[in-house]
């Protein structure tokens, strides 16, 4: 799966906004993968990665939140010194600009989930996907 829809969802910089849609995902049965909170001044963006990305989109719709939809690539990479830095280098051999991004590890797992928004999608996943599954330990 490493490519996949994120939705971002805009909401105001206030107390709650959060909650507000991950209670609305949690009540349609979906399973927030990742998720990136930014603000600027009062307004804000929550960018999701979710296990039903139509069902994501019908709770948004029925609950008259405003989101976007945008493809990204969700890769897997080592949990190790220098993996991501070795990762991004080959994207940027290949011309291609990240221009968003987040990751999360649990402890002592060998594996990174990485999300990022890049120039071009298609290019990025033949990237990855050029990679022996034995390199990706970069």
């Amino acid at each position: 799966m490493p490519k996949v829809n994120q939705l971002t969802v805009r909401c105001d910089n206030r107390p709650g906004a959060l909650a507000h849609i991950a209670t609305v995902m949690g009540e349609a049965k979906v399973n927030i993968l990742g998720f990136l909170l930014t603000t600027s001044g009062s307004k804000g963006f929550v960018k999701l990665v979710v296990d039903h990305v139509a069902n994501a989109k019908a709770a948004l719709d029925d609950a008259g939140l405003p989101y976007t939809e945008e493809a990204v690539l969700h890769a897997k990479l080592a949990n190790a010194p220098g993996a991501l830095g070795r990762f991004a280098g080959r994207l940027a051999a290949k011309a291609i600009n990240i221009t968003s991004g987040y990751q999360t590890v649990e402890k002592d797992s060998k594996k990174a989930s990485v999300v990022l928004e890049v120039s071009s999608v298609d290019k990025a996943l033949r990237v990855y996907r050029s990679t022996p599954s034995d390199r990706l330990d970069y």
